[in-house]
């Protein structure tokens, strides 16, 4: 392996899915100013909107997105253009 090309900062830290709240602990080299306490252990954050336990491919559930909203105000936008 060649040396010198390896992070030399890999430390524990807390990702926070911000949808439910989980908090997990990785390594990981990531920067950020911001911490959180873990079992009375302080540790960098890093915020995430979404991960393992919120994304519906791994929970099975979807959630309903507003589509509704969206396709009337793209027909709103865009009805100058029609004949």
């Amino acid at each position: 392996m060649r040396k010198g090309i390896h992070p030399e900062n890999y430390r524990i830290v807390a990702f926070k899915d911000m949808s439910n709240d989980d908090v997990f602990l990785t390594k990981s080299t990531a920067e950020t100013n911001e911490t959180l306490e873990v079992d009375g252990v302080e540790y960098p954050l890093i915020k995430m909107e979404i991960s393992r336990t919120s994304h519906p491919y791994y929970t099975g559930k979807s959630k309903l997105v507003d589509t509704a909203g969206r396709i009337d105000k793209f027909k709103t936008k865009y009805a100058k253009f029609k004949k």
